[in-house]
This record gives structure tokens, sequence and C-alpha cells, in this order.
């Protein structure tokens, strides 16, 4: 009897031991968790961990796994070139869809290639070289099954204005043009680049707001640059910003405009806006919006033609050099002071390429619901833009306006790409000369019908009323292009965008937690007002990891919310804050700096005789604690897996307060 009665003891004490009171009552708590600590981990391979998340996080290599060397190679050489692995499906059903895809993209890439040249200061025909070559190296080793590649309008403006400060087309035009080869082959460096070294993720440092006012920005700028060739205008300012546009539009009107290419621009702005409203309405027309500028372009270089207008001041794009891209190689800059400023050009551009690719590429993958690898994606068109560079091509990129067209015509893969560069082909060999007579004014006309589309107002009333600061970098970037100039609008569009992760990172948010009736679950007091908060206990969540950055920020925050409701407790009732319960779950790393700050707030917190009480730590962040000492100097009961846990411990000890 006497052992069993020991026994019972034994048990009474272990039970006393693992089970709190939550009052003087008899009511029990139920066991309470400990915090886990993580095994400790080899330093080599939580070093390998980290860079497979940050450079590898997709696991490019899962297909090589548990395969025979051979394999590996025949893999190896299809991810460099995914032709070779879709090409092998491919069949006469898909090569309809591409075929009816490329005709009615060639149709529409000639007339807004010539365009597009002209945006870059450049002669009309490498405005077609480049939606010649490029295309084919995409083809061969891009993974988007709807992109078009080719050279597009902001790109071209950008290119164009930032070659401009640096060396005059017009009294200059062969070192100008070795320029832009020279950015041209950077950009497709940097491209090429930031896909080996997987730093893809870097281009996500532009916000959407950021690149939807940008975009906007830019659109409105070329569309003012086009009143040149609308109005007829022969004198034009070099600037972009609306204000210098504008003056020189207004100050040219009595003796610069020229009414019969006005009348030609506005009958063929009429007649392609006519074509889109036609393709919006009804879908089963996408092909009429598509083909309206190469019909535009061959009806009024025919009208020019018969009537001769160009003998009474309609501006005409004259000679267009006849046959395929020639050798650029020996015009590159390797060398001297050009090197350098081509090198800062190309960057700018290949970057800005990139993100409109990158975002076309996404946006058609996900309505075709299949993966788009960026990495490969970067390699590709910088390998595209190399090769070009050296191809008398500059800067090609993914369209939108082209794109959205090869789609909605039912491509099926890369393949639309090359049978638009055969058309292109054809046109530099055989069909340049008939481009001789096309006035200025529709290329102006299909450039403005082309940009309108860029200016994407409804996305950004919904970035208005999603996020404030949003919509500031939205408007910041806009404004810097229309007002500014291209580089102004971009460098505050990066700068507006490093701000708020800035901001994001230091002043992280911190809220008030109080209990949902009827359950045990902590939520925001301000999202759930009907959550009561515990008399005598303040539970505070930092809603971001704790860095040298933010850790003095969320020290100070949290002392201050402690003040705020030591201020409101005088008033209301008589128990004053005994414990700070701080909800860790969102903190998901902190660094010496953050223990640090948590160090000194828990000695802030004994002088003001308020004890410091952690919850659900994650698996870094309790490690990392009991590393330095501190679960050590907090107490390791006072570390908790739940708030309620915690709520629970710190019941009894208020009750036991005389």
């Amino acid at each position: 009897m006497s052992s069993m009665g020991g026994s019972a003891d034994e048990n009474l004490e272990t039970k006393e031991m693992n089970v709190r009171s939550l009052s003087s009552s008899n009511v029990q708590e139920p066991y309470v968790h400990k915090v886990g600590i993580p095994p400790r981990q080899n330093l080599f391979k939580e070093f390998q961990s980290t860079v497979k998340e940050t450079f590898f996080a997709d696991d490019p290599l899962r297909s090589f796994k548990d395969q025979t060397k051979s394999r590996k190679l025949i893999l190896g050489i299809e991810a460099i070139f995914p032709i070779l692995s879709w090409g092998r499906t491919y069949n006469l059903t898909k090569l309809r869809g591409d075929l009816i895809a490329g005709l009615t993209i060639a149709s529409l890439c000639i007339p807004q290639d010539i365009g597009y040249a002209k945006l870059a200061n450049l002669d009309p025909e490498y405005g077609l070289y480049s939606s010649f070559i490029p295309p084919l190296i995409y083809a061969v080793m891009g993974s988007s099954r709807d992109i078009a590649i080719g050279p597009v309008a902001v790109v071209s403006l950008l290119l164009g204005t930032l070659l401009q400060s640096e060396i005059d087309p017009i009294a200059n035009p062969v070192d100008y043009r070795r320029l832009a080869f020279t950015a041209t082959f950077f950009a497709g460096i940097t491209q090429a680049t930031l896909g080996v070294l997987r730093l893809g993720f870097l281009i996500d440092f532009l916000s959407h707001a950021a690149i939807v006012g940008f975009m906007g920005g830019a659109a409105i700028t070329i569309a003012l640059q086009q009143l040149k060739g609308f109005l007829g205008i022969q004198k034009f300012t070099k600037k972009t910003d609306v204000v210098s546009v504008m003056h020189s539009v207004l100050s040219s009107a009595h003796h610069g405009w020229n009414w019969q290419t006005i009348v030609i621009g506005a009958v063929f702005m009429a007649f392609l806006l006519s074509a889109k409203y036609i393709g919006k309405k009804n879908p089963k027309f996408f092909w009429v919006p598509a083909i309206a500028p190469l019909i535009s372009v061959v009806l009024s270089t025919l009208f020019v033609y018969l009537t001769r207008a160009d003998k009474h001041g309609v501006a005409i794009v004259k000679h267009i050099e006849r046959g395929i891209n020639p050798s650029s190689v020996k015009e590159i800059y390797f060398t001297g002071d050009y090197l350098g400023k081509g090198f800062r050009i190309g960057i700018v551009a290949g970057m800005i390429a990139l993100t409109e690719a990158t975002a076309i590429g996404r946006t058609f993958a996900s309505m075709k619901d299949y993966q788009l690898d960026g990495n490969k994606e970067m390699v590709a068109l910088g390998a595209m833009n190399v090769v070009g560079s050296f191809t008398s091509c500059y800067v090609a990129t993914g369209s939108f306006s082209r794109s959205a067209v090869n789609y909605m015509a039912g491509c099926e893969t890369a393949v639309s790409n090359i049978v638009m560069s055969v058309v292109v082909f054809l046109t530099l060999e055989f069909l340049t000369p008939l481009f001789e007579y096309t006035p200025n004014a529709i290329l102006a006309t299909i450039i403005i019908s082309a940009v309108i589309n860029l200016v994407d107002y409804k996305a950004a009333i919904l970035i208005w009323k999603i996020d404030k600061f949003d919509f500031v970098a939205c408007m910041g970037a806009f404004f810097g292009v229309v007002f500014a100039s291209v580089e102004i609008g971009l460098l505050i569009a990066v700068s507006i965008s490093f701000a708020k992760i800035l901001l994001q990172v230091t002043r992280p948010r911190t809220a008030i937690l109080g209990k949902i009736p009827r359950t045990t679950v902590y939520r925001n007091i301000q999202q759930y007002p009907e959550a009561t908060r515990v008399p005598g206990v303040l539970i505070i969540r930092v809603d971001s990891a704790i860095y040298f950055s933010n850790s003095n920020y969320v020290k100070e925050r949290i002392l201050r919310w402690l003040m705020d409701e030591e201020e409101q407790v005088k008033g209301d009732y008589q128990t004053r804050i005994q414990f700070l319960i701080v909800e860790m779950s969102p903190v998901t790393d902190i660094d010496t700096s953050g223990i640090h700050a948590l160090e000194e707030l828990f000695r802030s917190l004994q002088k003001r005789d308020v004890q410091l009480v952690l919850a659900n730590p994650g698996p870094i962040v309790i490690d990392k604690l009991h590393t330095s000492n501190f679960a050590a100097l907090l107490g390791e009961d006072k570390i908790f897996l739940t708030v309620a846990e915690a709520v629970a411990y710190c019941s009894p000890k208020l009750a036991e307060d005389p």
C-alpha cells in the first residue's frame, strides 16, 4: 500500500509540473507545449540551402535527376535550345496556326518597324533588320510560345533619347549608328548575364505601379513626338518633355504646318481607330486592326505616288536600303570613350526591354497555363540582342501589341516568329523600293494608334484604390517622363520603388491583439473590433523580420504602444499592464541587432515592472535566441507556443498580484 501511495504521489507531482492552474480554483489547463528548437544545421548545408533558395528556387536541375549521362547531355542541349524539345511533337495542325499568326504579325510589324526606327533616330531599314535576325534567334532559344519579337516603341524612344544626348544623329549619323550597335551589344550582354547568374529577380525591383506610370508617360511622349510627322513640321525640338514639344508645335502653327499632311494623317488615324474599335468589339475580327496599318501604308503610298503630294510639302520615307542585314561587328566600339557610354546606355535599355518582355511572357504563359523559365528567357533575349548587334540590329524585345495579335491569331509555338522573319526577309529583298513614297504622316499615325493602349488608366485607378503609395510611384514615373525626360522618369520609378522597399523594411507594421469571443484566437483589434483586450496584459504582434534596419524602430514602437496603453488604463480600470506578450509568428528572422533590441526592451520593461513574454517564435528565431543566451536571460518559461498559452501563464500571476 505504501508503494502504491508513493507512486500516486509521484504522479501527482508530475501533473503539477505539467499543468498550470488558470486561477485559484480547481480548473486546470492542458499540458503547455514548449517551443521546439530545431536541430543544429551544418554550416555548409545551411549556406547551400540559402544559395539554392536564392538562385535556384525553381529547381532547374530536377529533370536531370536519375538520368544517364547521355540523357543528361540531351536535356542540357534542349535546355539551351528548347526548339529541339517541342520541335519533336510539331505537326501540320500547329503549323497552320503559326502560319496564320506569323503572317498577321508580319503585316503589323513592317509598318511599325519603319516608324520605330525613326523614333530611335535610325534609318527605316534598321527597324526591319531588327525584325529579321532577333526573332529567328529567339525562336530557337526562347521558351514563350506567344511573344512576338522586334523593335518596340518605348525602348526605341529610350534608346533614341539616350544616344542623341551623346551624338547628334543628323550631324554624325555613322558614329550614332555605331553607338546604337554598341548599346545593343551591351544590352544583350546584360540580359544574358542576369540569366546565366540567375539574377532575374532584380527586375522585380521595378514595381508594377512604377511600370504602369513609366509606360503611360512614355506613350504620351511618343505620341507627342509624332506630331512632327503628323503635322508636317520641318523644324522640331530634340527635347521630349511636353512643354518643349508643345511650344515647338504651337510656335510653328502659322508657317510650319502642312495641311495636306494633316489631312492624310487625320483620315488614316480615323481608319486605324475604327479598325481597333471593330477588333475590340468582336474578337473574331482581331485581324482587322492587325492588317489595318499595312493597308494604310499601301493606300497612303499609292495616294502620294499618284498625286505627287511630296511635291507639295508632304514628307516621305524616301530611300530604304535593299537587302538583308549587313555585318556590323567592326562597327561596335570595343575601345575608346564611346565604349563606356554604350555600356551605360545598353544596361538601361536592356533592363527596360527585359522588364517588358518578362511581363508579356508571364501574362500569356498564365493565360495558356504553361511554365516560363525567366532566367532562360533572359539568356534567349540576351543572345538575340548580342547576335543582333553583330547584324545591324538595335535592341529588340517582346512587343505588347504584336504579342496580343499573335495570341489572338492562334499561334501554337515560336514558329510564328520564324514566319514573320521570312516575310520581313522577303520585304527587305524585294519590296523596300515600294515604301519610297510612304508619307511620314502615316508612320506617325501608326505609332500613335499603337501606343494609345500603353496608357492604362484603368490600372492607375485600381492602383489608387489598392495602395496610395503605389499610386505615388505610378504618378511620379508618369510625370517624370512627360514633364522631364525618359531618363528622369525611369530614375523616379526606380527611386520610388526602392523607397517603398526601404520604408517597408525599416518601418514594419505592428498591431495590438485581442481575443476573439468564444475562441482562443487572438487577432488585430483594428481588423476585429469585437476582439477583447486581456486586463493587465498587452499583446503586440510584429509583422516583419527584425533586422539592423528596423530593430530600433520595433523596440521604440513597442514601448510607445505600452505608454499609450498605460495612459488609457489609468482612466478606464485599475489593473495596470504587468505583462507584454510579443507575438512572433510573422518574425521570419532576426539578426544580432534585433536580439540586442530585444535585450534593451527587456531591460526597459524590467524598470517599469513589466514582464516580457514571447509567443511562437519560428525555428530560425528561437535558435538564435538560444544561441545568444537571450532565452536564458528572459527565462525559457516565458516563451510559449501560442498567444493563448502565454495569456494563460499571465492570468494566475495577475490574480496573485495584491
